[in-house]
């Protein structure tokens, strides 16, 4: 079996690839299985955490264990949704057994729905820093992971799909374009705060610019652009025109 760790931060379209994976038949797919861990190591208030507590196992080390070591059914390849911010106070080992892909998106698109959410939120919840010293880690390593760009994913997304299948060694398919709107079995519990628009969807929605950025934010922004920047140099390019 082949395990798939897919390394975002939030508002990322995330869920949407999540559900593209969904709809190949040899693939399973699993929803954020370290949000209840980071959930109790770190005190974080969000939405809906003390359902989640309740309701996942909160046990990373052995949440991944579970997942990389258990019963993955008939599927060749086990795809787990991750936020690059849940990796705290944990043992990363188990990332020596894993491909891993990083998504990103530009920071003045991304931070105006985030702080939605989370108003008072910190470069910490962007996950974008995590996400440049993972990443540069592995290579460290020796593995080669990949990145993907939220932005270039919409403008061209079976290009940068069969792109990512191809760093993958995994065959590229159309179904991984459709999904059926509504919620998902795979969703986690906490779906009901974060999925309003995914569940409308039915494929990756349109590349549409935002033009607005609330001065409020700029502060953040600036925190964001220097990781933001590292990380898209070596994302995967979209081949339509920009």
């Amino acid at each position: 079996m082949q395990a798939i760790c897919l390394w975002s931060g939030p508002r990322n379209v995330s869920t949407a690839l999540m559900y593209s994976f969904a709809q190949r038949s040899d693939t399973r797919v699993v929803d954020e299985p370290l949000y209840g861990h980071f959930l109790r190591v770190t005190g974080t208030l969000h939405p809906g955490r003390d359902e989640v507590l309740e309701n996942v196992n909160c046990d990373g080390d052995a949440e991944m264990q579970k997942l990389l070591r258990g019963d993955n059914g008939d599927f060749d390849i086990l795809f787990m949704k991750q936020m690059a911010h849940h990796l705290v106070d944990i043992d990363r080992s188990f990332l020596e057994q894993t491909s891993n892909i990083f998504l990103v998106r530009d920071p003045r698109e991304m931070l105006p729905s985030l702080t939605i959410q989370l108003p008072n939120a910190t470069l910490a919840d962007t996950g974008l820093k995590m996400q440049w010293h993972l990443f540069d880690s592995l290579r460290t390593a020796g593995q080669a992971p990949t990145i993907i760009d939220s932005r270039e994913l919409l403008l061209d997304p079976p290009s940068v799909l069969a792109q990512l299948c191809a760093a993958l060694r995994i065959q590229y398919t159309d179904d991984m374009l459709k999904w059926p709107t509504g919620p998902r079995s795979e969703d986690g519990i906490w779906a009901k705060h974060w999925y309003h628009a995914v569940h409308q969807s039915d494929g990756f929605a349109p590349y549409v610019a935002k033009t607005d950025f609330p001065a409020h934010l700029e502060g953040l922004l600036a925190e964001c652009n220097p990781w933001y920047e590292k990380l898209f140099e070596y994302s995967i390019r979209a081949s339509r025109a920009n």
